[in-house]
């Protein structure tokens, strides 16, 4: 026992002076500093150092709840959503103090998602998915500028913002643009320059440590890996001569099945503007084929642009399905069903004559609204039936006014309670229509195709 005394002391004295001394946990998060919302807190409550790729895949921090909304340096809005575009860009509903539109058009700071609204890029059909997923069902989204100011992006029409949302009443708000950068559904875009830059980088290095989505390598399910130019229908609306003779994939609406093709439409958020197509299917495609063309489907449509000649308009033909290969990517798909058409209001006088400027990939261009409209569903009101004329096959050609504009209305032949419709009945009537719009005779016509198409006042 003599002999243990002094070893035993000097165990004892060690612990009195290294044991004090609390050890600094290298993974743990300083504690948020709690303010008002009239005091200043810090820029981030992130580490000044963002661990790095290597250390970011062993750990468990959520960056997007680890960051609060910073103090009165900011501009805030609490907002609603009026429409998703994509993955970092949505349209919310503001104070007219702030827009005097009551419409801000927002574009989420540091980062950039995959494209989901022009050529289509892997998984920025996720990435959409996700940020409609998380800002639907919050109790309250929240908006903020990097600095004091609303600030816009290169375009011109958009602000960059921070997103932010809470899932629940009680609950605390969580930076959606920092939750994308960690679960790899957006790159960085001068991430590490803004706000709240550490807490992105760490965000980021954690995805590309753990290999989530853009970064897995892996490819991605819901893009489209065949021999076609994967893009939307207001892309290729937009750009039609361009991808003439080109194979094209895209989604859309069935709207109307009718002579061996359909009429396909899609509404774009960003310009509130749907776009569509016609589609030839032709006599030889399969059973399973034609019931994914059902109006009211959403559906994948594969095939090649061509310009139709006797229609005077560019549609799409080759569509397949393949039965025995049915995860051939050139196959039609089937992605939903119990879809509406849009039917958008339209007026005689705007369609006759109107422009409207939209954003492309190529930059703004001018287009005639009846282009744009092309094979879209539209419905007009009050025509006045000046002329009718009825072809053998039934069809009828209605020449209609609605003041100083002309409008040219094909019907197909109709039934009204089983019985053929007299067209001639129509002459000096005043009408409503909901029509698809396409071409006759090198000039834009609405085409009726039911008899619900038609109400006579």
């Amino acid at each position: 026992m003599k002999k243990l005394a002094p070893a035993l002391a000097l165990i004892i004295l060690a612990l009195c002076i290294f044991g004090c001394t609390p050890q600094k946990d290298k993974d743990a998060l300083p504690t948020p500093v709690q303010t008002d919302a009239e005091q200043t807190p810090p820029v981030s409550s992130m580490p000044e150092a963002a661990p790095s790729p290597a250390a970011a895949a062993s750990e468990s921090i959520d960056y997007a709840a680890s960051v609060k909304p910073s103090g009165a340096d900011t501009a805030k809005q609490e907002v609603t959503v009026k429409s998703f575009v994509d993955g970092d860009t949505v349209h919310f509903f503001v104070p007219e103090s702030i827009m005097p539109s009551g419409v801000l058009k927002a574009r989420f700071i540091g980062i950039d998602t995959p494209e989901s609204t022009g050529k289509i890029e892997e998984y920025g059909k996720a990435a959409s998915e996700f940020t409609k997923e998380k800002l639907s069902r919050a109790h309250s989204i929240m908006i903020e500028s990097d600095d004091g100011n609303w600030d816009f992006d290169s375009t011109g029409g958009r602000y960059l913002v921070w997103v932010w949302y809470k899932a629940e009443k009680a609950g605390e708000y969580r930076n959606l643009n920092i939750e994308l950068l960690q679960n790899g559904l957006a790159r960085a875009y001068s991430s590490a320059n803004n706000r709240y830059g550490s807490a992105c980088t760490a965000a980021i290095n954690r995805a590309k440590a753990n290999k989530l989505n853009i970064y897995s390598g892996q490819k991605d399910p819901d893009f489209y890996y065949g021999n076609a130019v994967e893009l939307t229908l207001k892309e290729l609306r937009c750009g039609i001569e361009g991808y003439n003779g080109k194979k094209v994939a895209f989604e859309g609406v069935i709207t109307i099945n009718s002579g061996n093709g359909v009429f396909i439409e899609d509404y774009d958020a960003e310009t509130d503007r749907y776009y569509g197509i016609s589609a030839y299917y032709g006599y030889g495609l399969s059973g399973a084929g034609l019931d994914i063309l059902s109006v009211g489907n959403r559906a994948r449509i594969v095939g090649t642009v061509q310009y139709y000649e006797a229609g005077g308009c560019y549609q799409v033909s080759g569509l397949s399905y393949r039965q025995m290969k049915p995860d051939d990517p050139n196959n039609l798909q089937k992605l939903s069903e119990g879809n509406a058409a849009g039917y958008v209001s339209i007026s005689a006088d705007d369609f006759a004559s109107a422009m409207v400027s939209i954003e492309t990939e190529a930059g703004a261009a001018e287009y005639k609204l009846s282009d744009i409209a092309m094979n879209t569903t539209v419905e007009m009101d009050s025509l006045t039936v000046q002329s009718v004329y009825v072809a053998e096959n039934g069809c009828a050609t209605l020449t209609c006014a609605a003041g100083d504009a002309e409008v040219t209305v094909r019907l197909e032949p109709l039934k009204v309670n089983g019985e053929a419709f007299d067209p001639n009945t129509l002459s000096g009537k005043t009408i409503d229509v909901r029509a698809a719009v396409d071409m006759y005779d090198n000039a834009p016509q609405l085409h009726v195709f039911t008899a619900e198409g038609i109400s006579i006042h």
